[in-house]
């Protein structure tokens, strides 16, 4: 086996690991958004709601833990829209509190039937034709950039710090890319194969910042599916209008089983 096909297959085995986390997206068992009174959900513990600022919720006598300490009067909750969630421990499970325009709140539980049922994630086979090498156009200031979301109705703001240019056939292609959640960048995009042996709405593919010079690499066989694409209860972004490119790469990860 070359070294391409062996790390991209560690690479791979370890995205498998990830998904099957007991408190990952595949535990994932509701979402339910925030009214402006307060009042139950479901079994869950406690009054939970909403104002224009942040989210609240009053345990009611419950045991609730946030942050490693007990919730024992009304916690408020003031998030970045767009940005990550907290999470809030009730017995066996994590309530997760995001915001996405308003606050909404889902369920993470371990015992989830999409975790049971999970047998791995279809994938092309890797293929050093689909790594190209690119160009990184840092903008003097990032730009906030308006995105949809899977969920109709729903938006997203992201910071926009530059370009990535690729060719292919003879094409220039350019796709504006996002901060990478864990460093670098991340690019959302769709193509020809979208909807037909990929998902539909969005694939997603990490770009290492350059340490010197323009010079990226893109790894298209990396490409990964969002959480939207194994779950319902997801708000996935969609990628910018630009970012939908006009031929099939037939690499990375297909749709889910």
């Amino acid at each position: 086996m070359s070294n391409f096909v062996s790390e991209w297959q560690e690479w791979h085995d370890t995205r498998v690991k990830d998904l099957v986390d007991p408190y990952g997206w595949l535990a994932l068992v509701s979402l339910d958004w925030l009214d402006d009174k307060p009042r139950t959900y479901g079994e869950l513990p406690g009054l939970w709601w909403q104002d224009e600022e942040a989210a609240y919720v009053d345990p009611q006598g419950a045991d609730l833990v946030h942050e490693g300490e007990p919730v024992t009067g009304v916690q408020r909750f003031e998030l970045v829209n767009s940005g990550p969630g907290t999470r809030v421990v009730a017995g066996d499970v994590e309530i997760e509190v995001a915001r996405r325009s308003g606050y909404l709140i889902r369920v993470h539980d371990p015992k989830a039937k999409a975790l049971a049922d999970f047998h791995g994630v279809p994938a092309y086979e890797p293929k050093p034709e689909w790594v190209f090498k690119g160009r990184y156009e840092a903008y003097d200031e990032p730009r906030p950039t308006t995105v949809g979301a899977v969920v109709e109705g729903l938006s997203h703001v992201y910071q926009v710090p530059g370009v990535v240019r690729f060719e292919h056939d003879g094409a220039e292609h350019t796709l504006a890319a996002f901060n990478g959640k864990q460093g670098g960048l991340s690019i959302l995009f769709t193509d020809a194969t979208s909807g037909v042996t990929t998902y539909a709405a969005v694939r997603s593919v990490a770009v290492a910042l350059p340490e010197r010079g323009d010079d990226v690499v893109i790894d298209f066989t990396r490409a990964t599916n969002l959480p939207c694409a194994f779950t319902e209860f997801a708000t996935c972004p969609i990628p910018p209008a630009g970012n939908r490119l006009p031929f099939a790469i037939e690499a990375g990860e297909k749709t889910p089983y």
